[in-house]
């Protein structure tokens, strides 16, 4: 019997070199696959024993997460996208957030918020106004410390051009309180042969060391432009003193609310602002930003630190929201506010859906925290409720690519709808390994002993149980599949980043990168292509 198991075991083992080897060799050969070519058979790529699948977060005595200005000097800067590709909006913080038992909020209208731009670093002849915040994350609980931020400022350009270099300084010039001049570049417009030339997406960051190897991993691929599928921070893995965990429920089992150590949202947005301030970043929610406060407050830093286009979009939360970039329509849907078709996001999907003019922006790419499709344990279909609230709305639209995170692994899926392989089903990528505290997933939900408990399956958050077992397919009458299903294309469990490379109406070019690879290295590689004469849109 121990012989037997010891052959299977080589058998399995040999099988996989030879898939590796094949696939190495297409690479090496530019032969790069197509969705055309599929759907593939499942690949499973095991852990890599050598590799630290466990991140140690960056301690408050890092440099780069120091305080560096002065006064009300700027700090934290970054550059976040409108609708479209005239107009962008400039964030930054002044003043030091104050975190203790007796806090004073600092007076947002103390300092203005100005930004000067122009199209030549020396001559910055335009001048725009925003608005300013600051929010509070309070305790209700002895002993419990709470927290004030610094001045938060948005501050929106417009009338700017496509494709075209802006330089810029902000801060309150009335106080001589101005960052240095920086620049970014804007959008291409909307058209079919326009598209950016690589879109970083990355999932659960975090601030740890493996983050920072995911992060300089992606700025040596000079992305022009950065979307983060939720868990951003991950102050909520520490209690307001400061002490942090891998796993905050089993540390702190015994705390009166989940608490948040906020001064680590600070301390990431130091981390980030060289590359964010310069390229923009778009971000949806993740459960980590949940962040439980007095009164049933949640979202606060969330929804106060970044800039985002609802408004622009017609939708009236940060939690969802949509823009143009080229040729590409974003919709950015959120796992955490209400989904059914009673609810205020199905409705304005539904709008926003309606007035997508493909022939001025062929793709269509959606992007939401937790994942329909991912055939690991953690998570394991635990957003059943919005796949089936809104799966139907999303493929009859025609929507190419999804992007989640959630689950600390990587997942690409064949084209699928609801749960049967589909050629006009979406691809769904999973990129939740961009190298937060918590543990990898490791774990695969098919493999003997991993299937979980169907009754655990639903999100603690949103509440809802949709997740019955299969009633078609090779996993009819099961929760779980047996072996990895047919809708998985490729998974392993590593930490990386992705890059989204949009050729013209039909080719996209997804890579996906590893931290352990060298940095012009491909973990995974394919053309994703459209068939809009096959597949049409409703």
């Amino acid at each position: 019997m121990l012989f037997s198991r010891l052959k299977m075991r080589f058998f399995k083992d040999f099988l996989l070199l030879i898939i590796l080897e094949l696939a190495v060799a297409k690479f090496a050969l530019g032969e790069i696959p197509t969705t055309l070519d599929g759907p593939f058979d499942p690949v499973s790529i095991p852990l890599d024993d050598t590799f630290r699948g466990h991140a140690v977060d960056l301690p408050d005595s890092d440099e780069r997460l120091k305080r560096t200005v002065h006064g009300f000097e700027p700090e934290q800067i970054s550059v976040s996208l409108s609708s479209t590709h005239d107009s962008v909006s400039i964030s930054w913080i002044t003043g030091e957030f104050q975190i203790g038992d007796d806090i004073k909020p600092l007076d947002p209208k103390s300092v203005a918020s100005v930004v000067h731009y122009g199209r030549v670093s020396f001559v910055l002849n335009k001048k725009a106004m925003g608005h300013s915040l600051i929010y509070s994350q309070l305790y209700p609980f002895e002993g419990l410390k709470n927290y004030t931020s610094g001045i938060i400022h948005h501050v929106k350009l417009t009338g700017l051009k496509p494709q075209t270099r802006y330089y810029y300084k902000c801060g309150d010039p009335y106080m001589a309180a101005m960052s240095k001049v920086l620049s970014f570049v804007t959008m291409p417009a909307s058209g079919p042969q326009s598209y950016p030339g690589r879109i970083a997406i990355m999932g659960d960051l975090g601030l740890t060391y493996n983050s920072t190897s995911t992060v300089d991993h992606m700025k040596s691929n000079n992305p022009d432009l950065v979307l983060l599928v939720g868990d951003v921070s991950y102050a909520n893995l520490y209690p307001t003193n400061g002490t942090g965990s891998d796993c905050y429920s089993c540390s702190f089992s015994d705390t009166p609310i989940h608490e948040t150590y906020q001064p680590r949202w600070d301390y990431w947005g130091r981390y980030m602002q060289p590359l964010i301030s310069r390229v923009p970043v778009m971000v949806v929610e993740g459960n980590h930003e949940i962040e439980l406060q007095a009164g049933n407050l949640t979202f606060a830093a969330y929804s106060s630190r970044f800039a985002f286009p609802s408004r622009e979009s017609k939708s009236a939360s940060t939690m969802y929201y949509s823009f143009n970039a080229g040729g590409i329509h974003f919709l950015m849907l959120g796992s955490y506010a209400p989904y059914n078709k009673s609810d205020p996001q199905y409705k304005w999907l539904r709008r926003d859906l309606a007035k997508v003019d493909r022939e001025e922006t062929p793709w269509l790419v959606a992007l939401w925290h937790a994942p329909w499709y991912s055939s690991y344990k953690p998570h394991y279909r635990e957003a059943e409720c919005m796949k089936v609230a809104m799966e139907e709305m999303l493929y009859k639209a025609g929507v190419d690519i999804v992007f989640n995170g959630h689950v600390h692994a990587y997942e690409r899926s064949n084209r699928v709808y609801n749960y049967a392989l589909d050629p006009c089903g979406p691809v769904y990528i999973t990129v939740g390994d961009g190298g937060n505290r918590e543990k990898m997933a490791i774990k695969h939900a098919d493999e003997p002993g991993n299937c979980p408990d169907p009754s655990k399956s639903p999100d603690e958050f949103m509440g809802g149980f949709c997740a019955y077992n299969f009633t078609s397919g090779p996993a009819a009458g099961k929760f779980c599949w047996d072996r990895q299903p047919e809708y998985s294309a490729y998974r392993e469990s590593s930490f990386g980043h992705g890059i989204l490379e949009v050729k013209n109406e039909t080719h996209a070019l997804w890579t996906w990168h590893r931290n352990q690879d060298m940095y012009d290295e491909a973990g995974d590689q394919i053309y994703i292509v459209r068939q809009p004469d096959r597949c049409l849109v409703e």
